[in-house]
């Protein structure tokens, strides 16, 4: 089952600090991940968000491990994301 994960960081993240996050996970063969079919990252005023659909929790999970040391040391705190079951997609 398909699962919609919300990001919004606990504290303001920045575009140079996303952009660095995913500089790091793409040379070291991170990113794409596994299990991902969906990433997007957008701004609501000062607030840089992120929303993904994954395959399941357990990808989601096994990513997390690889991502969180990168984004401590990148100054992200994720915060709590919000996990969504998907009912359906569709792709046009």
């Amino acid at each position: 089952m398909s699962i919609l994960v919300r990001f919004k960081p606990a504290s303001s993240a920045t575009s140079q600090q996303y952009d660095e996050t995913i500089r790091r996970l793409e040379s070291a063969g991170e990113f794409p991940p596994d299990g991902l079919e969906y990433h997007v990252a957008f701004k609501v005023g000062d607030q840089f968000l992120v929303s993904e659909i994954w395959e399941s929790q357990e990808k989601l999970a096994a990513f997390g491990e690889r991502l969180m040391p990168i984004l401590a040391e990148v100054g992200i705190d994720p915060g709590q994301p919000e996990i969504l079951e998907i009912h359906n997609i569709i792709k046009p």
